[in-house]
């Protein structure tokens, strides 16, 4: 890990996102880029701080997360890695500060790459780390979006108010994260809201806003999000229009509507 800064932070926490596996439709991802570019725009350039980035060399298989090749404003070809990038948000209205960590979802050795991320957040002292993540569901794409949040173990969900995970079975780095959360005494929470699986392709911004406003009810917090509700408003619309050209689909969503209005 390539550590830029260590910055005073007020309490802060970590709020964790990783496309791929743990991100259906983009919407964990589309909540903290929201979270960034919203807070940044709302405060200035100089309250994102460039905390870390996770060497991409160690714990990506770039056969599966390809470089990108591009060419920047001065018509010089660039290439990127799949990474993970940690920066600091300063948040002076708020009891705490934030830590926000998106990347890609990691190839391999995962341990290793929890124990690097676990102990920057012990450097950076962080109160309490907030997993998002989405999956596919059988849900209609017209009604509200419930976000389940849950802690890894039943003394720390009683704790935090929060349901205790009863999942078993396969899991992403967003598990592995909180099985070492809990062997380090961090307080941890996952945040997990199902995308539509007839309307899965990025971005979710339905689904990125209520993971929004899940954070939000959860820390009493406001959040702007101006954009990100024109956004949810435009993919619903989107989803009406294809779903009106195809009367199987219409079909299948009004049977989803009707058991959700149960």
């Amino acid at each position: 890990m390539e550590i830029h800064q260590i910055p005073p932070l007020r309490n802060p926490i970590m709020v964790i996102a990783f496309s791929g596996w743990n991100d259906a439709g983009g919407a964990a991802i589309g909540a903290v880029e929201h979270l960034t570019t919203t807070w940044t725009s709302e405060l200035n350039s100089n309250a994102l701080l460039n905390i870390a980035s996770i060497d991409s060399e160690e714990f990506y298989d770039f056969q599966v997360n390809r470089p990108l090749v591009f060419t920047d404003e001065t018509g010089t070809r660039k290439i990127t890695w799949p990474t993970t990038q940690v920066f600091g948000v300063l948040r002076p209205e708020f009891t705490n500060d934030f830590v926000l960590v998106k990347g890609v979802e990691p190839s391999m050795r995962w341990q290793s790459f929890t124990n690097e991320l676990l102990d920057l957040a012990d450097d950076l002292e962080v109160a309490m780390i907030i997993t998002l993540g989405s999956l596919l569901a059988d849900i209609p794409h017209s009604r509200p979006i419930e976000v389940n949040l849950s802690a890894a173990s039943e003394s720390i969900a009683k704790r935090l108010r929060v349901n205790v995970s009863d999942y078993e079975g396969p899991t992403g780095i967003l598990g592995v994260i909180h099985d070492g959360c809990m062997r380090r005494g961090i307080d941890a929470i996952s945040l997990w809201v199902p995308v539509p699986h007839y309307a899965a392709n990025a971005p979710s911004p339905k689904a990125s806003l209520a993971l929004i406003h899940a954070i939000e009810d959860y820390l009493s917090i406001s959040i702007p999000q101006d954009d990100l509700a024109v956004a949810s408003d435009s993919w619903e619309a989107d989803v009406n229009s294809l779903a009106a050209e195809d009367s199987d689909v219409a079909e299948y969503i009004k049977s989803l509507e009707e058991s959700r209005d149960a």
